[in-house]
């Protein structure tokens, strides 16, 4: 979506989205205290409820119409248009937290999601009201928000031993994270940040962080 004032979506339900956005911010919260198995026994049953009843929205007309009359204030445009077939943004986020939980280590997981939480709503928000310096397909305000947050969310995430590197990883992957939201390649951002973000750093502490046991915090529980 432009970040740019042309919109025709209001800010004022992009302020709506956005703050239902941060509730999601509860996957990595919770994960950090539940074990994978509890996580996915949470997460799987949530995500088939959402995909199952977009399914029913896109597909059943009658269930559409109902959905768009209760909720259509809430979509975007791409979101409302049935011709794309598009899943809403809530089913991007708990596919994406479930395939994340699946394959990635806990520590990884928690950072990147926290990180498209938080960050994604930022550089929406800022990018909508202040955006006014094209970068990519977004803006430099909203882009820079979305870094800078996500240095803060790198700076207290949790880490395996708490080295140096671990942050300078961290924030390697948010820079990364930044470049995907303003590029939006096409993919839903609820699905190509945190797993840019998880791959980026699980890649980098194979590379520079051998000999550290990055499940270390999978088999606490």
């Amino acid at each position: 979506m432009s970040e740019f004032p042309n919109v025709d979506e209001s800010y004022s339900a992009e302020l709506v989205r956005k703050g239902i956005h941060l509730i999601s911010l509860s996957i990595p919260v919770v994960y950090y205290f539940v074990s994978k198995s509890t996580a996915l026994s949470i997460l799987i049953p949530l995500t088939l409820a959402f995909l199952l009843a977009d399914i029913a929205r896109l597909y059943h007309e009658p269930t559409g119409r109902l959905f768009v009359s209760i909720f259509g204030f809430l979509l975007r445009r791409h979101e409302r248009n049935d011709r794309g077939r598009q899943l809403t943004g809530a089913t991007y986020v708990l596919l994406s937290a479930t395939f994340c939980v699946l394959v990635f280590p806990k520590v990884v997981v928690i950072t990147a999601f926290a990180i498209l939480i938080i960050s994604d709503s930022a550089a929406a928000l800022i990018g909508r009201k202040f955006g006014r310096h094209p970068f990519m397909k977004k803006s430099v305000e909203g882009t820079s928000a979305f870094f800078v947050t996500a240095l803060i969310v790198v700076a207290v995430s949790p880490k395996i031993s708490y080295l140096p590197l671990e942050y300078i990883i961290g924030a390697v992957a948010a820079i990364l994270g930044a470049l995907v939201e303003a590029l939006s390649v096409g993919i839903d951002d609820n699905v190509s940040i945190p797993i840019s973000i998880g791959a980026a750093m699980w890649l980098m502490y194979w590379v520079f962080l051998p000999a550290l046991d990055i499940f270390k915090l999978d088999a606490l529980l």
